[in-house]
């Protein structure tokens, strides 16, 4: 294909600290598909958590659950669902541990409490309910990550399920995904669709879960508000999100 492929983070990096789109990344957006470029999203959220974002900035092609759900055109082109049977184990460990869970399908999310503080607060800073509880959500379906609350190290004694790979995004919350799954194998997945190299790739990124990303791409863009770590990484570090990052960036990496 023609034009390059360019990957967008979505949490602090397309959206700002508010949780919105900056005019300028919505302008540059539109910019880079004038100009015959791909764009497309690279996120931890399921895909039914960002549909909307989808349809305004006119994105049809995405990676999601941290690369274990991929998208192109529309079309799924790459599922990968955690172990059910290995993800029970983990469950029963982290009742007697009394930390919540958080199963996500590819349309939808339950709790396994009803009520929870670490889940109000964690979901809260995305701008998402609390879900419903059911406990058994997990059993006869694909689930492709699963959120673990619980305070900063507690991770720790979960690293025993080598099936699982967890990620921390927040101060009470971690993602599990499968043992070698990350944004970078989802993005793979679409360069192998869209029959294109390594060096016309980039992508943008903030967290954790972007270090692999950043560092399999052609060009790797770490935000101003990134975790140092992916700093490290990265080949450009743009201004902070709600200092036109995005747009910065992209002039950066010479895409605008």
């Amino acid at each position: 294909m023609n034009g390059k492929v360019i990957f967008f983070d979505i949490d602090g990096t397309l959206l700002n600290h508010d949780k919105e789109i900056p005019d300028s990344t919505r302008t540059a957006i539109e910019d880079l598909k004038k100009a015959g470029h791909h764009v497309a999203i690279a996120t931890g959220r399921a895909p039914f958590m960002f549909e909307d974002l989808r349809q305004e900035l006119g994105i049809d092609s995405f990676v999601s659950f941290n690369g274990q759900f991929v998208v192109f055109e529309g079309k799924v082109i790459y599922k990968n669902p955690l172990n059910t049977e290995r993800l029970e184990e983990l469950y029963e460990f982290a009742r007697t541990s009394n930390h919540p869970l958080v199963f996500m399908s590819d349309d939808t999310m339950m709790s396994t409490e009803s009520d929870h503080p670490y889940i109000h607060e964690s979901m809260g800073s995305l701008k998402f309910m609390h879900p419903e509880q059911d406990a058994d959500f997990y059993r006869n379906r694909e689930i492709y990550q699963t959120l673990l609350f619980c305070k900063e190290g507690e991770e720790a004694d979960y690293k025993k399920y080598e099936d699982f790979h967890i990620i921390r995004w927040h101060e009470l919350a971690t993602d599990i995904l499968p043992f070698g799954g990350s944004k970078a194998e989802g993005i793979k997945k679409l360069m192998e669709r869209l029959e294109i190299e390594k060096k016309d790739v980039y992508a943008f990124g903030d967290g954790l879960n972007d270090l692999e990303m950043i560092k399999y791409v052609g060009t790797g863009v770490a935000m101003g508000n990134a975790v140092p770590e992916l700093k490290e990484l990265a080949d450009e570090v743009t201004t902070d999100v709600n200092q036109d990052g995005i747009l910065n960036g992209l002039k950066k990496a010479g895409l605008l």
